[in-house]
């Protein structure tokens, strides 16, 4: 690459294709486009299993960085990523859809385990560490009996869309935040905070 290598890593989960484009696991995918829209950064360069996008934030160096590889193998050409630009773990932001959360919710943790996710289960299996800031976005539970996986891989419903733009937002604007001011500071402005009255 011409560029500079990357000083971070903005990693939004999510599955490729137009099949999975408006469900409610691809909300990483989202933010990540959000972000690379409002910076004018395409994410359009294909390398190692995942297509990113480079850019200067703050004064660092950033990829914005999506896995082509389907959720349950997101490790994998993450991990390529990191090893091949020389970065660590610790030196990534993974944005996530999250069923604990309510919807519209924005949570940012510095460390933990998967929670079930398995987009995250795959980055800590191949970090072997815990220890990477994540955006949690809320996405809540189904109101009716659906398996959890039939929920995740359900589209966004019309009435929804207000608030999942609002959503989307805020966590672009937590991940610029983050690498901006550090993560305490972004912790204390978004954790919580709900999109339906930001």
């Amino acid at each position: 690459m011409a560029d500079a290598l990357p000083d971070r890593l903005i990693v939004g989960l999510g599955n490729p294709g137009e099949t999975y484009e408006n469900t409610r696991h691809n909300i990483g995918f989202r933010v990540l486009d959000a972000l690379g829209g409002i910076r004018r950064t395409p994410i359009d360069r294909f390398y190692g299993g995942a297509v990113f996008g480079i850019d200067t934030i703050c004064g660092l160096t950033v990829a914005l960085v999506k896995p082509m590889t389907y959720m349950n193998r997101s490790g994998t050409p993450t991990g390529f990523l990191l090893k091949n630009w020389g970065l660590t773990c610790r030196e990534m932001i993974v944005i996530h859809d999250d069923m604990d959360l309510a919807f519209g919710r924005i949570k940012i943790k510095k460390k933990g385990g998967d929670g079930g996710h398995r987009g995250i289960r795959s980055l800590v299996d191949v970090c072997g560490d815990d220890r990477f800031y994540r955006i949690r976005v809320g996405i809540g539970r189904s109101e009716v009996d659906e398996d959890a996986v039939d929920y995740v891989l359900s589209a966004f419903q019309d009435t929804e869309a207000a608030t999942l733009g609002m959503a989307i937002e805020t966590a672009r604007d937590a991940a610029i935040a983050i690498v901006c001011e550090g993560a305490d500071k972004a912790m204390n402005r978004y954790n919580g905070r709900s999109s339906h009255n930001s």
